[in-house]
């Protein structure tokens, strides 16, 4: 008995020598902002402002005069290369600004040139010339787990405050539609006391790594300051970004070409799914990437690239992630079968050419680089994609009249899509073509 007392025992002290003592969380804490201090920077952002029409008393009546004043604002930025002097703040930081201005952790005031800005993502790039800058350790943040401890720094409410260091845990991971529907919101949330002038400092980890750029605060609606959520952009997401920003001075972003919606129960119910995953596609956009891969109206998108999807939000985000051009695999499905597709993304227009629904003309092949219309005996080619599918030339010629394509009649376009859209890239598909009166086959790999 005092043999397995002793051992109880021991093993109990053992335990309490190995746990983390105070000091050791301190130190954690103390090396994070020791390392993350020196490259954090605050930017002031100057807008100057005309107001011709100031209007003001004088003992000789009422006068106007010109009177030009400069809006200014703080925020804060993370050095990402020293050798190049590459600043990343959020967009919202430079906006629209005349003349912005760099403060080091030495004090030192240097003026910044803007790189890019990314509205989408709220993020943007700057630059400064200065010798001996520090930059920060890169992280992961798509290993992040909610109760981890992070610590901020940045500027709150001005440059007495500069180099402000909180510490706080994650609260959770992939938030969206926080700020916009129309951003490409993935936030970590965490609790780290971050206020106005945090917006483009850092969010780090106890290993001194950056894993986030503080971008927003909710508040209960009457205060400005911290309520103990906050917002920071993944790192992640950071990188994808920030590399076009610097080496094309825009984000080069996937588009797959569908609208989408989350699925509600009622819709579960209807659609008969064992569970309620996924997000349905509500319309396939005409010779758009999805059309070509083979997306139907009333699929389940479930997954992307092995990656499970929840809500139309987080497959925006998953989408355009990718770059164009890259293939991805889609996991659907259609009347309660699973379907893998292969879809090769498009390049993703412009805001406005979204909204407007202007952004098909361009693109006018199929998933087998044909263009095709209506014809008697089936559908005829007008057109053959030979820049990007150069066999295809070879296979195909205007005037073919396809007629069939494995042992399926082809009797209009609706018909052909129809059939096209059960293949996917990689899949071996045959088709019976009419050619100067003689009928032929013709198989391939579609790619």
């Amino acid at each position: 008995m005092n043999k397995i007392y002793y051992l109880a025992l021991s093993f109990l002290i053992s335990i309490l020598i190995c746990m983390p003592s105070y000091k050791d969380y301190s130190e954690a804490f103390i090396n994070t902002a020791e390392v993350g201090n020196p490259a954090v920077v605050s930017i002031i952002s100057e807008k100057k402002i005309n107001n011709n029409y100031h209007q003001f008393f004088t003992p000789f009546g009422n006068q106007f005069h010109d009177n030009d004043f400069s809006n200014r604002s703080i925020g804060s930025g993370v050095i990402l290369d020293a050798e190049l002097g590459y600043i990343v703040t959020n967009n919202h930081v430079i906006d629209n600004a005349d003349d912005i201005r760099v403060v080091l952790f030495d004090k030192t005031e240097i003026d910044a040139t803007i790189i890019g800005t990314d509205p989408l993502s709220d993020l943007a790039v700057i630059q400064i010339n200065s010798n001996n800058l520090k930059q920060i350790k890169l992280g992961k943040s798509n290993n992040l787990k909610v109760g981890e401890w992070v610590v901020a720094i940045g500027s709150p409410f001005g440059l007495q405050l500069n180099h402000t260091v909180t510490a706080g845990i994650v609260s959770a991971v992939g938030r969206t539609d926080v700020i916009s529907k129309l951003n490409f919101e993935d936030f970590i949330q965490h609790d780290a006391a971050i206020n106005p002038g945090n917006s483009g400092g850092a969010l780090l980890n106890l290993n001194g790594e950056l894993i986030g750029i503080n971008t927003a605060i909710a508040t209960d609606g009457y205060s400005r300051g911290n309520a103990g959520v906050g917002f920071a952009i993944p790192i992640d997401q950071v990188n994808r970004v920030t590399q076009d920003l610097i080496s094309i001075g825009t984000v080069s972003r996937g588009w797959l070409g569908v609208s989408i919606q989350d699925i509600d129960s009622n819709m579960n119910k209807f659609l008969n799914l064992k569970k309620q995953v996924g997000v349905i596609v509500s319309d396939v956009f005409p010779n758009s990437p999805a059309q070509k891969g083979g997306l139907l109206a009333y699929d389940v998108i479930i997954s992307v690239n092995d990656k499970k999807i929840d809500s139309s939000s987080q497959l925006k985000n998953t989408i355009s992630s990718e770059r164009p051009s890259d293939t991805i695999k889609i996991v659907i499905i259609r009347e309660n079968i699973e379907k893998e597709l292969r879809i090769k993304l498009g390049e993703r227009p412009n805001q406005e050419d979204l909204i407007s629904g202007n952004f098909n003309s361009e693109n006018q092949y199929d998933l087998l680089g044909l263009e095709v219309e209506n014809h008697e005996d089936g559908v005829i080619i007008v057109d053959v994609d030979e820049e990007n599918i150069s066999f295809i030339k070879q296979k195909f010629r205007t005037g073919d009249i396809i007629v069939a394509i494995g042992k399926l009649d082809i009797s209009n376009i609706n018909n052909y899509n129809r059939i096209i859209s059960n293949y996917s890239i990689g899949d071996i598909i045959m088709l019976r073509i009419i050619r100067n009166g003689n009928a032929r086959y013709v198989t391939y790999e579609i790619s």
